[in-house]
């Protein structure tokens, strides 16, 4: 590990010595530029020319100077370099069957540190498919949001429809309110409550009495149909009135309503 770093080091050190050394000489040919310059007119001492020939020479004196720092800084690193050169060669010959021995573990875990890298990069790669998974994901519940939104308000928006009642004595088919299903619930529920309301009424004091009346009526006639047949001869019988006629056809309807309501 010395050995490494101290080759590193020497590697870094050259590279400025050599940094240094462009320095100097891009300086050395300014210097030169400018004495050229100066020299063209002797007669009369241009300032600018001047000028820019002291700044050359002051930047070759740093450039001089940063070249010496480096090449004393470079002779440094280099003889560390070349002392730990030398004492990784008499480790090697003093250490060689500790060596030859812990080579195969150092083999194994530098393969094991390339899988380990190759792992990692597959985790980082799952870890982008995830992320890119939730944020669909995320979208997809909001459109969901939205689309039951947009049902809600189109429920909302339409008018109720108005139940209506069945009128008593009518047949409901079964097949037809099976059909319907949870949709048209309230609808039979108020029908129910319609049709028991309405039998409430048909079992009320007066139509029991209206019944008990055309009760009375059928037994007097099969009473005198009766005596008629023991005696063996027909009599004539004479036509009922009009309005007679009238009021058995209301009560016999009457009757027929009740028995048709009690079977609902």
């Amino acid at each position: 590990r010395l050995a490494k770093d101290a080759q590193q080091e020497t590697q870094r050190v050259a590279l400025r010595y050599e940094r240094a050394v462009s320095m100097h000489n891009a300086a050395r040919e300014m210097v030169y530029v400018a004495e050229q310059g100066l020299m063209a007119d002797r007669n009369r001492l241009d300032p600018t020319w001047q000028e820019m020939l002291n700044h050359a020479t002051a930047k070759v004196n740093e450039a001089e100077e940063e070249r010496l720092r480096g090449e004393r800084e470079h002779h440094r690193v280099t003889r560390q370099c070349q002392e730990a050169e030398a004492r990784v060669q008499e480790l090697q010959k003093s250490l060689k069957r500790v060596i030859i021995k812990s080579k195969p573990y150092f083999e194994l875990k530098a393969q094991f540190n390339h899988i380990l890298e190759e792992h990692k990069g597959r985790v980082t790669g799952l870890e982008q498919t995830v992320s890119q998974a939730k944020t669909r994901y995320a979208v997809a519940l909001r459109n969901l949001e939205q689309i039951s939104e947009e049902i809600h308000a189109r429920r909302g928006s339409r008018a109720p429809r108005s139940p209506r009642a069945s009128p008593v004595g009518a047949e409901a088919g079964t097949g037809a309110l099976c059909a319907e299903g949870s949709a048209s619930d309230s609808i039979s529920v108020l029908s129910f409550q319609t049709i028991a309301s309405d039998l409430q009424k048909c079992d009320s004091v007066e139509h029991l009495g209206e019944f008990l009346d055309v009760l009375s009526l059928d037994s007097q006639e099969l009473g005198l149909g009766g005596e008629g047949a023991g005696r063996g001869a027909p009599q004539p019988q004479a036509p009922p009135a009009p309005g007679t006629e009238r009021q058995r056809a209301g009560e016999n309807s009457q009757l027929h309503t009740h028995h048709r309501s009690v079977s609902l």
